[in-house]
């Protein structure tokens, strides 16, 4: 880089990076579509003209007066233990084909993390392709639930059939909201959709928000793909298992007999009442979530909170003793105090933690043990880098965990 403040960055061979203006909303909108999916222009339109992103959410690199790449930063929210993370997501990347080897996306990437880091963003999560997104700081964290084959649809039941499927309306949101928060209430990582994601949804080409109406009342909700050769049915919510079996006969109507898939949503109102009806195969492959953690100290001292109630919860008192997380290059302390954690406080490097009762943990695997399915006990198992000298500890600190995600684009 040669040049580098808040407005532009002036990279190699004459190409600059700067946040796009409207007068670039036609080439990116023609290279996302080139380079993507063509719904994709419409997609960026709707973020980028939206009050709560605009195009300061959006950045691009211009060769001249041309936009040979472009990625945009949305605002989200990850919920672990009743602690609010902000957090960032990075969409909508693209490079014109003749320009791709040339560090275009490295580039947008930092400056994603820069303005995430200035929008107060703890967290960044993401679906990305695979292993690319390791290279600039992801990790694989969070099981991405399947997809389940639908094997018949349910008979009515009594009291069944008083309720209509529609196109979601603006005027929805409250309920489709109230309805989600519902059913991820029993998850310990949550990502709900935000306020302009909603808004986005409504208009969004790739995927439809319906809703369940009976009697004036929204009482079951979920985002469908488009009619085709197989229809997927994701994000279902619904006020009871009533409403959720009509929900997926409704659906079922719409899919034609061409066959039709559901996101299981497992411990759910939907993933109760749909068991019977879904073909629970074996997962084939291995789906995630990409977390990247721009600063594990800032991180972990928003969790205090939550670490201090495992403790409780788990009747162990370290008052006095201070837990220690090495990631080798680097090691965090959180002094136990007897009214809550302190402050954590960063040191240098430390190869054997178990000398002073603290954990190892390498870094690429610090997102899986902070949101993942595994906990610490799952990944000393397969982690020879993952340890600790007072096991039990850790385990509680670090437990297995639940998640539901509620992305902008479908992961499937």
């Amino acid at each position: 880089m040669i040049k580098n403040d808040s407005a532009v960055v002036s990279l190699a061979g004459g190409l600059v990076l700067r946040q796009a203006r409207p007068a670039d909303l036609d080439q990116i909108g023609a290279l996302l579509s080139a380079r993507g999916e063509p719904d994709d222009a419409v997609d960026h339109r709707l973020a980028v003209t939206d009050p709560d992103a605009g195009l300061s959410a959006c950045a691009v690199v211009v060769d001249g007066d041309r936009v040979v790449s472009t990625a945009t930063l949305l605002d989200e929210e990850v919920c672990i233990g009743g602690v609010r993370l902000p957090a960032g997501q990075v969409e909508l990347v693209a490079t014109e084909a003749a320009y791709e080897g040339r560090g275009l996306v490295r580039a947008l990437m930092h400056w994603a993390h820069d303005r995430s880091a200035a929008r107060g963003h703890v967290v960044q999560a993401m679906i990305g392709i695979p292993y690319f997104y390791r290279l600039f700081g992801y990790e694989y964290a969070i099981d991405i639930p399947q997809a389940l084959n639908v094997n018949a649809l349910p008979l009515p039941l009594p009291g069944d059939g008083n309720s209509t499927l529609r196109a979601a309306r603006p005027s929805d949101i409250p309920a489709m909201a109230a309805l989600q928060a519902s059913a991820q209430s029993g998850f310990d990582v949550t990502m709900p959709h935000s306020a302009a994601c909603w808004r986005w949804l409504l208009d969004h080409e790739s995927s439809n928000l319906v809703v369940l109406e009976q009697a004036g009342t929204v009482i079951a909700t979920a985002r469908t793909t488009p009619p085709g050769e197989e229809m997927l049915l994701a994000e279902a919510a619904a006020r009871d298992e009533s409403a959720a079996r009509e929900l997926l006969s409704a659906v079922g109507v719409l899919a034609a007999g061409k066959g039709l898939q559901v996101v299981h949503r497992a411990g759910t109102v939907t993933g109760n009442a749909w068991q019977e009806f879904l073909d629970h195969e074996p997962r084939r492959s291995a789906e995630q979530y990409y977390i990247r953690i721009p600063d594990v100290a800032v991180l972990l001292d928003r969790l205090r909170p939550l670490l201090r109630q495992r403790l409780t919860a788990a009747g162990i008192d370290r008052t006095g003793r201070d837990i220690v997380i090495s990631t080798f290059g680097a090691h965090h302390r959180i002094p136990v105090l007897a009214d809550g954690l302190g402050e954590v406080v960063t040191g240098g490097v430390m190869q054997s933690p178990g000398v002073v009762g603290g954990a190892g943990v390498a870094p690429d695997h610090l997102a899986p043990l902070l949101f993942g399915p595994h906990g610490f006990e799952g990944l000393t198992r397969f982690r020879p880098d993952v340890y600790a000298a007072d096991e039990e500890l850790f385990r509680t600190l670090f437990p297995r965990l639940t998640a539901d995600v509620l992305s902008y684009y479908l992961p499937y």
